[in-house]
């Protein structure tokens, strides 16, 4: 069947190209979304706009009743750990008032009246009944306390909460009490919140927020789920969105001292908190029970302050109860725009110059901006990254397609050699247009092998993150010389570090670059013994030295190795005696032990020790070795 002329020749080829760049891009921009890779960067799109919007709607369900310094100076005299008398005359205040929960963000492990019956005070009036006011407004109801989960020492989760003296006066125990932590997300910014942090019934697991919800709708905490302004919490535990209503301080907040005035009740500010959802919570200049929130990432212009804990807390409850969530926008309408907006790019960057294509393709991904901003008025979220990635992967694969055949051949033996050697020996090998014979040829090379002396010993002594620690640091430095000099990084086997230097750039210097960089490594093990002094200090350790071992002559390189793992390496009786020489320096006492073929094409320059003949393993003939010392 003849194909259609416009499919034939250069058509059918740009036709192909399109659907292959516009799939391609696809693909990886959607996969990358659908495995969470792409979250770091939406988040900070999702935090700009936070902060741009600033105070986004004015809360009804919730507000703060802060404990801030003008409470904390009005009481100066009291210790926090006695104040349960008077969060109990600003519980009934608020009782007065008509709120509709009320949440205690403090937490005690012990009750002021359990502590002076410790002390083996006298029997006292006030020792008994010191926190009876506070027990009579927890016996009422509508209150709720904080529990918090902690990590032990040995890596378990327990519960931190109230004293059981002030849980047996609540109606419903340790279901009265709500568990306060923040989850907040990798880069430390919380922008979500669990209704439910443990699901088992039997377990008093409600988040504090969510229960101060339940019971402003006189819900059952130990229901299998709840409908709350239509939407469906079942008892799981799973991530919501928090919708802030705006940077911190936007919440209606009331210093707690007004609470305590005798004409509480006229002030218009205490008279607002009817009908509300609130929190007591500390707000004072020395609180450390701050967090970064969306509106914490820095912006030219914007704020950047933490938001306290019950801020926070009361976002959420203003969240449940409006059901105002900041919501993903349907793949049904996200994924015709990120296909449609491809499209118009991919057809684009076929067409224009490179340049061109670059400034289209930050064109639309500025653009894209516009539309996203708008949704999240809407508490909608068009994800940003997913055509951002789109369009990278797209200009990208349009310019891969205009590479010529070398150019693809070049970059390939930069992928296959860039792990071995430096970026300069790289070019080298590009810019003269060397072509390392795969397949195996023999080659004037010389190899040097260096390894740690005394490992197993020091091995013993540190644990095995320790060991890898110290491994990385030290390779770090000892590999420097080598890539400084030209020569290969082959392998580690170990401690130990093998090198090739001729191969896979020739250099007609190739002994003199080896020892150089013996030299080199010498010098940074001088550096890297001060190291592991300061690290590892009073472990015993042996004091830190090296071997090294340097040997030129023929060897076989070639690409060795099964189907499924090869590497571009040397084999022969050349590398089989550098790392015998490697291991005969500690015989001979020095660090670095030479051939004389090395030692003999280095040229001068070179400073030199004593002179050993030896024989090695493997070798029926003896080998003359120098001593190479330190300039």
């Amino acid at each position: 069947m003849n194909r259609p002329r416009w499919l034939s020749g250069e058509s059918f080829r740009k036709v192909w190209q399109f659907l292959a760049v516009a799939v391609l891009a696809l693909l990886i921009s959607l996969g990358s979304e659908r495995l969470g890779w792409l979250q770091d960067y939406e988040n900070i799109y999702y935090d700009y706009w936070h902060q741009l919007s600033g105070q986004r709607r004015v809360a009804q369900h919730a507000a703060v009743i802060a404990v801030d310094d003008d409470t904390l100076l009005q009481y100066k005299d009291d210790p926090l750990a006695f104040w349960a008398p008077h969060f109990a005359r600003a519980m009934q205040t608020l009782t007065d008032v008509g709120v509709k929960s009320i949440g205690l963000d403090f937490i005690y492990a012990v009750s002021a009246e359990a502590w002076l019956h410790k002390l083996n005070l006298p029997d006292s009036e006030v020792s008994r009944n010191y926190d009876a006011p506070f027990r009579a407004q927890l016996a009422q109801g509508g209150k709720i306390l904080i529990a918090q989960l902690v990590e032990t020492s040995q890596g378990d989760m327990e519960v931190m909460g109230p004293p059981q003296d002030h849980l047996l006066m609540m109606p419903n125990g340790a279901y009265d009490t709500g568990i306060a932590n923040l989850y907040p997300d990798s880069d430390k910014l919380v922008r979500t919140f669990y209704p439910v942090v443990i699901p088992d019934p039997e377990f008093p697991g409600v988040g504090f927020a969510m229960q101060l919800v339940l019971r402003a709708t006189e819900g059952d905490s130990m229901a299998d789920g709840w409908t709350i302004a239509g939407e469906t919490f079942p008892r799981t535990r799973e991530r919501r969105r928090i919708g802030y209503v705006g940077p911190p301080g936007s919440m209606m907040s009331v210093s707690m001292s007004k609470l305590l005035k005798a004409d509480a009740l006229d002030d218009p500010d205490v008279q607002a908190l009817k009908g509300r959802v609130v929190i007591i919570a500390p707000n004072n200049i020395g609180t450390s029970d701050r967090h970064f929130s969306p509106y914490s990432r820095v912006l030219f212009g914007h704020s950047t302050e933490p938001m306290i804990g019950g801020e926070i807390h009361a976002n959420v409850i203003e969240t449940i109860l409006s059901g105002t969530y900041p919501r993903d926008l349907t793949r049904w309408a996200a994924w015709p725009a990120l296909v449609a907006v491809l499209f118009v790019a991919v057809a684009l960057f076929l067409r224009m110059h490179p340049a061109g294509g670059l400034g289209v393709g930050f064109g639309l991904s500025l653009l894209m901006l516009v539309p996203a901003y708008a949704l999240f008025q809407k508490d909608l979220l068009l994800s940003v990254a997913p055509f951002h990635v789109a369009l990278a992967t797209a200009y990208l694969a349009t310019l891969a397609l205009r590479l010529t055949g070398e150019e693809r051949q070049r970059a390939h033996l930069r992928s296959m050699f860039g792990q071995y050697v430096s970026d300069v020996v790289v070019d080298k090998l590009i810019a003269e247009g060397q072509r390392p014979n795969l397949s195996g040829e023999k080659l004037q090379v010389s190899i040097l092998f260096s390894d740690i002396r005394n490992f197993t010993t020091i091995s013993e002594k540190l644990d095995a993150e320790e060991v890898v620690e110290m491994l990385n640091a030290y390779f770090s430095l000892a590999c420097e010389p080598i890539l400084e000099q030209g020569g290969m990084v082959n392998k580690f086997i170990g401690d130990a570090v093998m090198a090739v230097f001729g191969s896979p750039v020739h250099y007609d210097d190739h002994a003199r670059r080896a020892l150089l960089a013996a030299q080199g490594m010498a010098r940074e093990a001088e550096r890297f013994k001060v190291w592991m002094e300061q690290r590892f200090p009073d472990r015993g350790l042996p004091e830190f030295a090296i071997g090294v071992g340097v040997h030129s002559g023929p060897a076989v390189m070639g690409d060795i190795g099964s189907l499924k793992r090869r590497e571009f390496t040397a084999i022969g009786d050349t590398v089989n005696a550098a790392s015998r020489l490697e291991g005969a320096t500690k015989e001979l006492g020095c660090i670095i032990a030479a051939s004389a073929a090395s030692v003999s094409a280095a040229g001068g320059g070179i400073s030199t020790g004593r002179r050993e003949v030896i024989h090695v393993k493997g070798k029926a003939e003896p080998i003359e070795v120098f001593e190479v010392l330190l300039d």
